[in-house]
C-alpha cells in the first residue's frame, strides 16, 4: 500500500509539472493565414500572455493540417527580410509575445491539404517545463495592406 501511495504521489507530482507554464499563459487572437493555392506553407499568429512569475518559452508547437511545424521569425540581414527557424520564443513574467506577420510567428510547412476561411486549425504550443497549451486558430484571408494616399504634387 504504501508503494501504491508513492506512486500516486509521484503521479500528481509528475501532472504537476506538466500543467506548470501552460496554466499562466493565455493565448488571444490566434488565426492561421489562409495560403493561396497550392501553397506549400503559412503562417499561424497570435499574442501569447504569460500571467505568471517567471519567464517562460514556447519551445515548440504541432499541429495536425501541415507535416512540418516551426517556430520562426523575420530577420533583417544585409538590407534584405529573412525568416529563420528560432529554438524558442520568449514569455517575460507578466509580459507578452505577439506572434504577427513579419516578425516572430508559427510556421506551417508541407500543408496536408487545402484550407478554407473560417476553418480552425488546433495549435498545441509546447513550453520550456514540458507543459503545453491547445488553441484553436481561425483560418482567415489576409487582409490587403491600404495603399498609401497618392502624393498631390503642387508647383
Amino acid at each position: 500500500m504504501k508503494h501504491l501511495s508513492l506512486l500516486a504521489a509521484g503521479l500528481l507530482v509528475s501532472l504537476g509539472a506538466l500543467a506548470g507554464a501552460a496554466d499562466n499563459v493565455t493565448v488571444q487572437e490566434p488565426y492561421v493565414r489562409l495560403a493561396p493555392p497550392n501553397a506549400p506553407a503559412t503562417g499561424a499568429f497570435m499574442v501569447i500572455k504569460n500571467n505568471g512569475d517567471k519567464d517562460v518559452k514556447v519551445v515548440k508547437a504541432s499541429n495536425p493540417a501541415s507535416k512540418v511545424t516551426e517556430l520562426h521569425n523575420h530577420i533583417n540581414e544585409g538590407g534584405v527580410m529573412k525568416m529563420r527557424p528560432v529554438q524558442a520564443i520568449d514569455v517575460k513574467a507578466k509580459g507578452e509575445a505577439v506572434l504577427k506577420p513579419g516578425s516572430l510567428h508559427v510556421m506551417l510547412i508541407d500543408l496536408k491539404g487545402p484550407m478554407k476561411e473560417g476553418d480552425s486549425v488546433p495549435i498545441t504550443l509546447t513550453f520550456d517545463d514540458g507543459s503545453s497549451k491547445q488553441v484553436d486558430a481561425k483560418v482567415v484571408r489576409p487582409t490587403a495592406n491600404p495603399m498609401p494616399a497618392p502624393m498631390e504634387h503642387k508647383h
